[in-house]
């Protein structure tokens, strides 16, 4: 119960992928995982892992028996850690023949466990491994988000632009830049203090997340009074009602009579190469 109430804390369950050729050993180590409140899935060989990664990428991938897992454990482990290098990984083995500990620490392995294995170390691991993982999830949270409004950050949205423009190019989408600035508000600062220019900031912010398509498009402040929504793959009569949207929810609430100004930039494939 204890580990369910951990994985309730984040914005997503870790999603736990074992890989084994021995359907019972894969079988108890389901049965043990979804017990413990984790979703499990399970393969039993490299090729299916990576298919099953490749649909929904795991936070934990427990690996056992390197050498028997159609011999190539190691270059999974590899594979894994390139493709998705935030993919904890535990290894459950009891054949070291050809590699040692240090070789696992170097391929990216968070952890260990010695066959014959104990369930209650087992779970152990599984707990260090997740309030890492919430550590990292949270230090990251930080480090792209404005402290103020809880949006994404200039930081995060320079280089989500640049991710989702090469995204458009490549696959021949519409990508839509709203950019929104608040009118006046100098002013409400001036005469009525910080605190209410913060308030209304907050306001703001909250419009755009609530006027925007969730996991879709990405809201963030530029900075001071300037913010901005990235909009993928959507037709310009699309981002038109967005921003509308923004700017009647906006004079809706109490604004101090500042006004937003709001413009629209369009990007789409030409027949010149974006930098690599």
């Amino acid at each position: 119960a204890g580990l369910g109430q951990e994985i309730l804390s984040l914005e997503r369950k870790q999603d736990v992928i074992v890989v084994n050729g021995d359907p019972v050993l894969l079988e108890v180590l389901f049965h043990f995982i979804s017990f413990l409140c984790l979703p499990c899935r399970v393969a039993s060989d490299n090729a299916k892992a990576i298919e099953l990664m490749e649909r929904q990428p795991a936070t934990i991938l427990i690996l056992t028996d390197i050498p028997i897992v159609q011999k190539g454990g190691m270059e999974l482990i590899r594979t894994v850690k390139k493709r998705w290098p935030d993919t904890d990984i535990i290894v459950m083995t009891g054949q070291w023949k050809g590699f040692s500990y240090t070789d696992l620490i170097n391929a990216g392995v968070s952890d260990f466990i010695q066959k014959p294995f104990n369930f209650n170390e087992f779970e152990a691991k599984l707990k260090r491994v997740i309030r890492e993982q919430n550590l990292r999830a949270m230090l990251k949270s930080l480090s792209i988000r404005d402290a103020l409004t809880g949006l994404y950050n200039r930081g995060f949205f320079e280089q989500k632009l640049e991710e989702e423009a090469q995204r458009a190019y490549r696959q021949g989408y519409l990508l839509h830049l709203v950019m929104a600035d608040i009118d006046d508000f100098k002013r409400v600062n001036d005469i009525y203090g910080h605190q209410e220019g913060d308030r209304i900031l907050k306001g703001l912010a909250n419009i755009l997340l609530n006027s925007t398509r969730k996991h879709v498009d990405s809201a963030c402040r530029y900075g001071g009074d300037e913010f901005t929504v990235i909009i993928p793959n959507s037709e310009l009569d699309k981002a038109q009602l967005i921003a509308e949207r923004i700017r009647k929810n906006y004079l809706k609430i109490d604004t101090r009579d500042t006004t937003l100004s709001i413009g629209i930039s369009q990007f789409k494939r030409t027949n010149k190469k974006l930098r690599d």
